[in-house]
Parts: structure tokens; sequence; C-alpha cells
């Protein structure tokens, strides 16, 4: 279990600092993705080129974080955070300053994703430093919530500062973020670092396998899973998407064979194997991956239904999701005020229902006189599910094992959640456009207004997809070719009852996967890290493990001589 830390003078301003760290980490994908055409437009580019910095911004991340949270141990936690701080400062004003898509992709996609890399796992491991377990809970749980908040109010952001001013203040701004932090960077306290080799061998293949599978998933929309789309690369018939995700995996189960092997001759492993045997980190971990899956699914369906099907603007979008903020702050803060030896395999699950119950509300609520204000309850129930899984998991990985390995705890979890939120994207987004595919084709061949020879082409498979777009942007494109009345209004109305419908499975499946993450909440200890007490295995919940194979050591034990 992990050592108890005193508690600092100044632990507020530490906690502010870290919190802003995390802010900064996130915000700047969320308000790309709304500034996407303002920035391709500024740069003399075009849509796909800024949509490829977002992918190799999120691979350079997904890639690196195991690496990130092993020098951070090397050199020593605070020391990797600042390197990374400045490291992130350089690209972000080379980002400010960016007169192309070759210096955008440099300063944001590779300066920005390696400094995060060292920041993110650092920030988990500073928090250990800093806090002892039993306020761990509530760091860990505004750390997270300034994350999730970046999320939620990127368009808001975004949106306000590219239509007043530009998307360059947003990045300019970031390097004054940073400067304040590395000023106050010594009221932190540290870890003292741990002398050791890097595994270099094991960090070329980390992140072979981790590029190859995130980078699949992440192409999955344009390429297709297994079947190609038409226009896409094919490989022995097949969607490159399912090739690489293929090799990852293989790759992945080398490294860890690799690192094995490693331990097994005496040396210092990249990643040690029997940390994946620890009950609670597992289940931490578990949980994150889960989290973070549900939520990107959430963000990627509300703001498409706010801004397409609504035709709100970036400003309104970020207005409507605003309470899942304030909620997610209220639940992640306020739970281990209020609850501070609560039972965080309990309040997990309740988070997670909280969630389903909103998520839910979505389901019911997509139909045709659905207005923004269906979810504005969504939205708080969410924002309170993802409080309470904040408020716990943090704290439940990096109390699963010694302080030492915080910052290797940080590299996986931040592994992780980069993992969850590209594969809940791409799996939420794929289930959107198939069933807005099948729902215009079978809407337009049973509507008596749509013209025969429209009918016709929609009878030829839509391999594609069909976009996701307005009634603004459908009226316009219509107008161009000629339809209008009668025929242009079914097509609309086909368009716009077929948007619901996928609206409605994108949420539907992303019910069903928080429903599937309730299963894996068996390994979340029952103790509160901190209280004193470890997770004994004896009392409630025994019943209902995690499927599969049940490890009955305690939390934190681990067996370096087990293989993997």
């Amino acid at each position: 279990m992990a050592s108890s830390t005193p508690a600092r003078t100044g632990a507020g301003i530490v906690l502010a600092l870290l919190a802003a760290g995390q802010f900064v980490m996130t915000l700047d994908s969320s308000v790309m993705n709304v500034s996407m055409a303002v920035v391709a437009s500024d740069l003399g580019t075009t849509i796909s080129g800024i949509q490829t910095a977002i992918t190799l911004y999120t691979l350079v991340m997904a890639t690196m974080m195991i690496t990130g949270g092993k020098i951070g141990s090397i050199i020593g936690r605070r020391r990797a955070f600042g390197i990374g701080l400045v490291i992130y400062a350089a690209g972000s004003l080379t980002t400010a300053l960016a007169p192309n898509l070759q210096v955008l992709l440099l300063g944001w996609s590779v300066l920005e994703g390696l400094g995060a890399s060292l920041i993110m796992p650092a920030i988990v491991a500073l928090v250990a430093a800093n806090f002892p377990p039993e306020r761990r809970a509530a760091a860990y749980g505004l750390i997270a919530a300034a994350g999730a908040m970046a999320v939620a109010a990127g368009p808001l952001i975004g949106g306000a500062v590219t239509t007043f001013f530009s998307w360059r203040y947003v990045f300019a701004g970031e390097v004054v973020i940073v400067l304040v932090i590395l000023a106050f960077l010594p009221k932190m306290a540290d870890v003292a670092p741990i002398p050791a080799k890097i595994d270099y061998v094991g960090s070329l293949l980390s992140i072979i396998g981790l590029g190859s599978f995130v980078y699949g998933v992440l192409r999955s929309s344009e390429w297709g899973w297994v079947i190609p789309k038409p226009g896409a690369p094919s490989i022995l018939g097949a969607s490159p998407t399912i090739w690489l995700m293929v090799l990852g995996l293989l790759v992945v189960f080398v490294f860890m064979r690799w690192e094995s092997h490693l331990v097994k001759i005496g040396k210092e492993p990249l990643l040690r194997p029997a940390m994946l045997r620890n009950r609670g980190l597992v289940g931490g971990l578990t949980m994150f991956f889960s989290q973070y899956m549900i939520q990107a699914g959430v963000f990627f369906a509300v703001p498409l239904f706010l801004s397409v099907v609504l035709q709100l603007d970036a400003l309104q979008t970020g207005l409507r999701i605003l309470p899942l903020s304030f909620a997610l702050l209220l639940s992640a803060a306020g739970v281990p005020k209020v609850w501070p030896q609560a039972n965080p395999r309990r309040v997990v699950r309740l988070g997670l229902l909280s969630m389903l119950a909103g998520i839910l509300v979505l389901v019911g609520g997509m139909d045709p006189g659905a207005n923004a204000a269906v979810v504005a309850v969504p939205m708080l129930l969410i924002g309170l599910g993802l409080g309470a899984l904040s408020s716990q998991l943090g704290s439940v990985t990096v109390s699963s094992v010694p302080d030492s390995e915080a910052a290797e705890v940080g590299g996986l979890q931040n592994t992780g959640t980069n993992l969850g939120a590209s594969l809940g994207t791409a799996l939420v987004g794929s289930v959107l456009l198939s069933t807005l595919t099948a729902s215009v084709v079978s809407g337009v061949l049973a509507n008596p207004d749509v013209p025969a020879e429209v009918k016709q082409k929609a009878a030829t498979p839509i391999v594609g997809g069909v976009p996701f777009i307005s009634d603004a942007q459908l009226s316009e494109a219509l107008t161009a070719a000629g339809v209008t009345g009668t025929e242009a209004q079914a097509i609309l109305d086909v368009n716009s009852a077929a948007r619901l419908d996928a609206l409605q499975e994108a949420f539907g499946v992303t019910a069903l996967l928080t429903v599937g993450a309730l299963f894996f909440t068996g390994r979340i200890p029952r103790r509160a890290p901190g209280s004193g007490e470890g997770d004994d295995g004896g009392d409630d919940d025994d019943d209902d493990e995690t499927v599969g194979e049940v490890d009955d050591s305690p939390a934190g034990s681990v067996d370096e001589s087990r293989p993997v």
C-alpha cells in the first residue's frame, strides 16, 4: 500500500497548479474540434489536414505515456513535470505562431504531445507526493474534474475566442498558464528519483504496439473497421484498421513477454508485469478506460445533436453542456468531503448508474419535438456520475502501489484513458453513421414524395455512409442539385428523422457500454485509501467479482515470480 505522505503547507496552491495543468492538457483537442474550419482557412489547408493534426496529437500522447511515466521515475516527478511544461509551452507558442500546417503539426501534435506525455503521469505522482492517502480522493477528484471541465468548456472557450479574437489566443494563453505553474513549481513536494536505465527495446515495442492499435481505431471512420470503404486502402481485401489493431495487440503481447524476460534476468523493465496482477490497480485502470470510453461517446453525440440537429452555434452548444461541468465539480469535490470514508466500489457503481440514467433520458428524448432543453437533466446526471468516478479512481490506482511507482501508474492510467477515449469516439461514431445511412436509405425508399431517380440511387448500397449534416447544409446541396419544393422537403424530412434515429442508436450503445462497465467494478476495493483498513475481501458484494479469473491476493500485493 502507498506510504503515507504528510500534508504540506500550500497544498491548496499545489492542487490548483496541478488542476490547471490537467485543464490545459485537455483543453486543446476540444478547442480545435470547434475551430477546425477557421484554423484550416487560416493556415491555407483543409479540414482533413487539421484532422490529421488531431490524430497525430492523440497518437503521440497515447504511445508515449508509459515511457513518460518511467522517465518521471528516473529523473524525478517534479523535474519531469517541469521539463514537460517547458516542452508543452514551446509547442503552444509554435502553434500560436504557426504560418502553415507543417508548423502546426510540429508545435501542437509533436511538441505538445511529447510534453503531455511527461506532464500527465507526473501529475498523478505529484498528488501522491503532496497529499496523504486520506486526502488523495478529493485531490484526484478535483484534478480529474478539471480535465473533464476542459472537455465540456472547450467548445464554449474555443467558440468565443475564435469568434471574437483568434484561435491563436487559446494557445498563447496556454503559454501564460504554463509560466505561472513553473513559477510555483518549487512549492511542490517531490519523490526521490529512482536510479535506473530506460528499457529502449520495451519503449520501442510499446510505441509501435499502442501506436498501431490507436492509429487503426482513429482511422476506422475513414477506412472502415473490416470492410474497406469506397476509395479507402485495403490489405488482402480488408480494411487497414483491422490489420493495424491486430498488429498492435500482437506487438503489445511481445512487449509484455520482453518485460517479463527483463524481470527474470534481473534487469529494469519499462513496466513491471507484476503490476498488472495488482487487483486494485487493474480495477482502477479498467474503470478509467470505461469512464473515458463512455465520456467520449457522450461528448461525441451531444454536440452533434446541439450543433447539427438544432443548429446552435459553438457558444450556445458550450452553454448547454456547461451544467455537466458544474455537476462534475460538485460531485468530484463533494463526495470526498461529505463521505470521506466512502466505499469506493459503491461510489463508482452509483456514479455509473447516474451516468446510465442520464444517457437513457437522452435515448428517450430523441424525438421530432426535441429541443435543447432535453439535454439539461442528462448533463446534470452524467456530470454527477463522472464526478463520482473521478473522486475515487485516481486514489484507488495510486494507493494500490508504493508511492515510488506512482509515475508508472500515471503512465498506465493515461494510456488507458487515451485508449478509452479513442475507442469510444470511433465506436459511437461508427454506429451513428451506419444507422444514419440505413435510416436514410429506408426512409427515401418508403417516401412517396421522393423522386424515382433519387430512390434508384438510394437502392444502391451506400458503403461509404451518409454524412451527418444539418437541414441548412442539405437544403443548400439540394438547391445546387436542382431539387426544390415538395421533393426537397421530403428528403429533408427523411434526413431529419434519420439523424434522430442515429443519435438514439449512438446513445443506446453508450448506455450498453455503461452497463457493461458495471460488470468490471468487482476489483474496485471497498475500503477508502487511507482509512487504515485493507480490502479484506470478506464482506459485501463478493458474489459479483469481475468475470474471469479472480485474484484473491490483497490489493497492492504482487508476485514477481509468476509469468505474464
